[in-house]
């Protein structure tokens, strides 16, 4: 059995939340004309951010570059309150891409805060997502933990009223030993009552788990900046093998599969299905030519478009984990 395979983990590429947010912008160009201005990128993906330009959509990171009148979306990472209100200040059209996920995060930390909760947050510092998630209450009221070391060095208000939530796409082990730090310096701190590290992040991660044990080099799409794909790399890489994290099929290096009988492929919740198949048309070239579909978990979520974008047919129930 010396036949070379490529093995595609299932599920791969975009998810729920990614999906909704790059139909908020096609839709909103299509309603109301280019330019539609962005907050930051959609979803951290290359490709995608690139074709959506060329459809009119202008990328920016601050509301000062938006012009008066102008039709704003935000990225499926979500926004601080603080930018939502400057929003309204201003009177943009607004609509929200954040996925429904990162909202819910953003819910449970205000209803924390009513409750008197000091709440840590445990993410990648500068990272848009705990940007925009710590900014749901005001500067310095939230506090950071970014690996088990910042745990020992957390000075908090009162031990007894203490609760944390995660940025939505960490590394399942990674979190693991940051909240048992946690739970074992403050033993009463309030833990979320569901996983705040998303669906599409856990079975991605699953999948990739999978790949690693049966195959001898793992590639992962994905854009540099995308938190979820490099998770996805540095899984594979625990696991002992070889991994790399390409943006598209030119990042490609023949010499990584010399020696190499199975590969695996998979991909980022925010990398399109036509980069993988560029990659897969690559590593087959290169001699790996049989492809066969790696099994895993079935995913049917769908996120219901904004009101004011959705179509005839399209009021369908949004659908949340669990």
């Amino acid at each position: 059995m010396n036949e070379k395979t490529i093995v595609l983990a299932n599920p791969r590429g975009f998810c729920a939340g990614v999906d909704r947010a790059i139909s908020i912008v096609e839709r909103a160009l299509e309603e109301f004309g280019a330019p539609i201005y962005v907050r930051h990128e959609v979803v951290h993906n290359k490709f995608v951010v690139d074709n959506l330009r060329d459809k009119g959509a202008v990328f920016i990171e601050e509301l000062s570059e938006v012009p008066e009148g102008a039709t704003l979306v935000y990225s499926a990472h979500g926004v601080s309150k603080a930018v939502q209100q400057e929003a309204a200040d201003r009177g943009f059209r607004v609509f929200d891409a954040t996925c429904p996920l990162v909202t819910k995060v953003h819910k449970e930390v205000a209803r924390l805060d009513e409750q008197g909760y000091q709440i840590i947050m445990i993410g990648h510092k500068g990272h848009v997502e705990v940007e925009g998630t710590m900014g749901q209450l005001p500067p310095g009221k939230m506090l950071l933990v970014e690996v088990v070391g910042d745990v020992a060095a957390l000075e908090v208000a009162d031990p007894d009223k203490l609760a944390y939530v995660s940025q939505t796409t960490l590394s399942v082990d990674e979190t693991k030993d940051i909240i048992e730090a946690l739970n074992a310096r403050f033993p009463n701190i309030r833990n979320p009552h569901k996983e705040d590290i998303c669906y599409a992040t856990t079975n991605r991660q699953k999948a990739v788990k999978e790949l690693a044990e049966e195959c001898d080099i793992v590639i992962v799409v994905g854009s540099p900046n995308s938190s979820n794909s490099n998770r996805l790399r540095e899984v594979a890489a625990h696991l002992g093998v070889d991994a790399y994290m390409v943006d598209n099929a030119s990042y490609l290096e023949k010499s990584w599969f010399e020696g190499k009988q199975k590969v695996g492929v998979t991909a980022g919740a925010s990398a399109p299905e036509v980069l993988v198949k560029e990659v897969l048309q690559t590593i087959q070239g290169w001699g790996h030519e049989t492809v066969r579909e790696g099994e895993g978990a079935e995913e049917s979520i769908v996120f219901v478009l904004p009101k004011a974008l959705r179509r005839e047919g399209e009021n369908k129930q949004e659908l949340n984990k669990g």
